[in-house]
């Protein structure tokens, strides 16, 4: 099953693209709700590529390593990867007159309801438009 989110980002193209790859960006961004943060991020932009974040609930209770390996990269318009349980996601970026288009398609994962899924990478989605905005 595949699930589709997507965030209109009021920012030049070159912005969104920076601020979606920058390792010390991701980590200000990166989080699904205020009680999570990325407490570290690694990003080797490129086909073959290996990225990881470490997220981490603020009260240390829990935490988990998002990884995996870029497949594809066009710069300012699209990203492809698998992580590293197998699920492949592709990130469009569609510049459009008012901002960019960010749109995620993944594969959903079994353990969570596709609508937990679908409702925590839309806030990690809002909380990445929401920071772009306001660097200006």
């Amino acid at each position: 099953m595949k699930i589709t989110v997507e965030t209109l980002v009021k920012a030049r193209p070159d912005k969104v693209w920076e601020a979606w790859n920058d390792p010390e960006a991701i980590k200000q961004w990166n989080a699904p709700q205020d009680d999570w943060h990325t407490t570290e991020s690694a990003v080797d932009l490129r086909e073959g590529g290996k990225f990881r974040a470490r997220m981490e609930a603020k009260d240390g209770s829990v935490g988990f390593d998002f990884e995996g390996t870029y497949t594809r990269v066009v710069p300012k318009q699209a990203i492809e990867y698998r992580m590293s349980d197998g699920r492949e996601v592709e990130v469009e970026f569609v510049e459009r007159p008012e901002g960019v288009l960010v749109k995620e398609t993944f594969d959903a994962e079994s353990e969570n309801s596709p609508e937990m899924q679908q409702q925590g990478w839309q806030a990690i989605l809002d909380n990445f438009g929401r920071y772009v905005e306001a660097k200006g």
